[in-house]
């Protein structure tokens, strides 16, 4: 199991929200570079793309969305 440094629960939270994000998103391109039909796959893709671009995403963190988005693209070979 993963610890949280202690802290801000704000904060952990915060953070968990976004690693499952990242995880999401790296699990749907891995199935849709097997599978490109998967119509779950897309929407799961479809979903965290727009999270890690959303206002959201801003509010949660200081990290840039964009810049996330791009590197796990880039991860991916897209």
């Amino acid at each position: 199991m993963k610890r949280f440094v202690e802290g801000n629960p704000f904060d952990n939270l915060a953070n968990a929200i976004i690693l499952l994000a990242v995880k999401d998103y790296r699990d749907a391109i891995r199935v849709l570079k097997r599978y490109p039909g998967s119509v779950c796959a897309q929407a799961l893709r479809d979903e965290t793309t727009r999270f890690f671009l959303s206002e959201w995403f801003g509010r949660l963190t200081e990290l840039d969305g964009e810049q996330l988005y791009l590197r796990l693209r880039k991860e991916a070979g897209i």
